[in-house]
């Protein structure tokens, strides 16, 4: 049987949006919905980990193996996809959220790389950090048009790459440089490591500097 939706809180259809990490949705009520094997994953919808017992589960129309299942977060509703091999749709955003990011570009960049990330698309994820470096560099003070490795350059010359972390700068100067220019297909190692790079850059740049200003702005005491 085929799951049906009626929406409450006067909901007229599923309509999935991107705000920050999450991808939120009115809450649905699910119909006749089944006891499954209990399964802990965590959610693509709200990013919680839970245990699911409750959905649908699909057999093999040759010979009705059960090899796929349909889980329903308890958090959010959502419904999640887990296949035989245990591959799941929608998958699990890649990465933090970074607070006080003033540029818009910058953010949203980096909200696509870690989606991107998150569905395996990893190629993707590569060429969005590597424009998200670029535009990192510019919102410090770069000049725009120059390439990619100038870029990266850039904000280790003018430290906001620890000096210790000079092969990190070589590492990504190469894979940004790889994934643009030849006929590679990135693996999830690569978009994982060059993303977690980007967010210590963010956090460091906009998101530390940020929390402190806020905590010497507050009212001292008497």
């Amino acid at each position: 049987m085929q799951p049906t939706a009626r929406p409450i809180a006067g909901a007229l259809r599923l309509m999935p949006h991107v705000s920050q990490t999450k991808i939120c949705m009115h809450r649905y009520t699910w119909q006749n919905q089944q006891d499954l094997p209990s399964r802990g994953y965590t959610c693509g919808y709200c990013n919680r980990p839970l245990a699911s017992a409750r959905g649908w589960h699909g057999v093999l129309e040759h010979n009705n193996a059960i090899r796929a299942f349909v889980f329903v977060c308890h958090h959010c509703t959502g419904p999640t996809f887990i296949d035989h091999d245990g591959s799941q749709w929608p998958g699990v955003v890649f990465g933090n959220v970074v607070n006080d990011i003033p540029e818009k570009t910058v953010a949203d960049l980096y909200e696509e790389a870690r989606k991107a990330t998150g569905a395996g698309a990893y190629t993707a994820a590569v060429l969005c950090c590597r424009k998200l470096l670029m535009h990192i560099a510019v919102a410090k003070g770069a000049e725009a048009g120059e390439s990619f490795a100038a870029y990266v350059d850039y904000l280790s010359a003018n430290h906001y790459i620890s000096p210790d972390a000079k092969d990190w700068v070589d590492h990504i100067r190469n894979k940004g440089n790889e994934a643009n220019h030849e006929i590679v297909i990135v693996g999830a190692a690569d978009a994982e490591e060059l993303l977690s790079f980007s967010e210590m850059l963010l956090k460091t740049i906009f998101e530390f500097p940020a929390a402190i200003r806020k905590r010497l702005a507050e009212p001292k005491g008497p």
